[in-house]
């Protein structure tokens, strides 16, 4: 069924690239689908706001194919370096493709599953997702894309009526399957598995696709022979973006390993990610990353890191020196694309690269001298003017403030409330609910007041 052909556009890109990057799966057959969440502005941006709760639940619960798309899923072939370790034996092994499509913006998207079922790459696992995982990765990506980062943006959660045995969290579980919707599931670790198997041919053409499809960088058929260059050109760009604005927000992702990567410079893959209550450094996400690798303040290094992985694979195809000159540029882009980020949260235009980057500076050396909430400094700071009871400490802030223009003003009923975090104890509180009482108002409480601030910040 296509509910708004005009705004539909089914697409299947992907099989261009050949068998030899992912394997055919079938979807596991769930004892029910309870129908949780469904992003109806996600899914007006590719045509299917207008399915019913019925045809969705058919659709990424049951994953009967979409008109025109995918006739099958796909699970991706990967390889990555999980905290710098590398690991062959990786792969989509709780998910799969299902779906590719055009969103109204014309950027190439996929729809990918999480909790689908076993693949050829599950290894010991079950396939599956737990509902607090889902609900989790809600939250982490409605409350992401309101702070201004380009995220997947969780599209579907469905409950399947399964017991699921996890040692980390009290067992059994409920089961869940979501949906993403995301610019690609290209990362890194696809590039490393290519290059792994000195396979020449698939970088080729892998590079080709990258820049053709969600680079809008078409070259010849072999996409030019600088395509390499230009390829990591474009991704340390948007690796430096991504990891500004993961400090402008304050989230620790957890996970940086070069499989979570994506060439687009898309966050996605949401495990145990945290918001730092205030600009902490050294705060992690992870339990199980005792030596802080992928703790708040290092996560621009390890982003750099990953995208170095990336161009030693294009090494099988390139020459050194040209990569490693643009790998050189990761810090020149990383600065401007803070001070962004940072100004954009403040609700301030930007003046000059100088100042923007003395007003970061300030920002950072205030919020980690006084320890102070970071949701809190943004909110009461927003527009450029700090309130009185922001003591002496603030002083040389307020006076670098005072040279900046408001880009937005203050009149959306948000800036009448209180901020909206995400910490971890609220988080608990509101999977809390849904566990003991199935009382899902929290969460869709909560869903609500994302967006509100997502509407305060972007002036709306």
């Amino acid at each position: 069924m296509t509910p708004n052909p005009q705004a539909y556009r089914p697409e299947t890109a992907i099989l261009q690239l050949g068998d030899a990057f992912y394997d055919p799966v079938a979807a596991a057959d769930f004892p029910e689908t309870r129908l949780r969440f469904r992003n109806d502005r996600a899914a007006a941006s590719v045509g299917l706001d207008g399915l019913s709760d019925a045809d969705w639940v058919a659709h990424f619960g049951r994953f009967q194919p979409l008109d025109g798309s995918l006739s099958e899923p796909l699970a991706l072939r990967y390889h990555g370096h999980q905290f710098r370790v590398y690991n062959p034996d990786i792969g989509d092994g709780r998910g799969f493709l299902f779906a590719q499509l055009r969103d109204d913006r014309g950027r190439l998207m996929d729809l990918g599953t999480k909790g689908s079922g076993q693949t050829p790459w599950s290894r010991f696992g079950d396939g599956r997702l737990t509902l607090k995982g889902g609900v989790r990765e809600v939250l982490a990506t409605e409350m992401l894309e309101a702070l201004g980062v380009e995220t997947s943006r969780t599209f579907s959660l469905i409950e399947t009526g399964e017991e699921l045995e996890r040692g980390d969290e009290p067992s059994p579980t409920r089961s869940a399957v979501l949906v993403r919707l995301s610019h690609g599931h290209i990362r890194i670790g696809t590039f490393q598995r290519l290059a792994y198997h000195r396979d020449e041919d698939g970088i080729r053409r892998l590079t080709a696709y990258v820049l053709q499809q969600y680079y809008g960088d078409p070259g010849d058929g072999e996409a030019g022979e600088d395509a390499a260059v230009r390829l990591l050109g474009h991704v340390v760009r948007r690796a430096a973006r991504l990891a500004a604005s993961y400090m402008a927000a304050g989230f620790v992702h957890g996970v940086l390993n070069s499989d979570n990567i994506n060439v687009t410079g898309e966050s996605f893959d949401y495990g145990p990610w945290r918001f730092a209550p205030t600009w902490d450094p050294g705060f992690t996400a992870a339990y199980f990353d005792h030596a802080g690798l992928y703790a708040f303040g290092r996560q621009p290094e390890a982003i750099h890191w990953d995208v170095m992985q990336l161009a030693v694979s294009l090494r099988l195809v390139s020459e050194a020196e040209p990569l490693i000159a643009v790998l050189e540029g990761f810090g020149e882009q990383y600065q401007p694309a803070v001070s962004e980020a940072i100004l954009w949260r403040l609700g301030l235009n930007p003046r000059d690269p100088e100042s923007d980057r003395a007003l970061v500076q300030a920002v950072e050396r205030v919020l980690r001298g006084e320890a102070a909430s970071i949701d809190r400094f943004f909110f009461d700071g927003f527009g450029g003017v700090l309130p009185d009871s922001y003591g002496p400490a603030y002083d040389d802030l307020r006076a670098v403030l005072a040279a900046y223009q408001p880009r937005a003003g203050r009149d959306h009923p948000y800036w009448r409330g209180e901020p909206c975090s995400m910490l971890i104890d609220e988080v608990e509180a509101i999977w809390s609910a849904i566990d003991r009482d199935d009382d899902w108002s929290p969460f869709e409480a909560k869903v609500a007041a994302i967006r509100a601030m997502g509407d305060a910040l972007a002036g709306a």
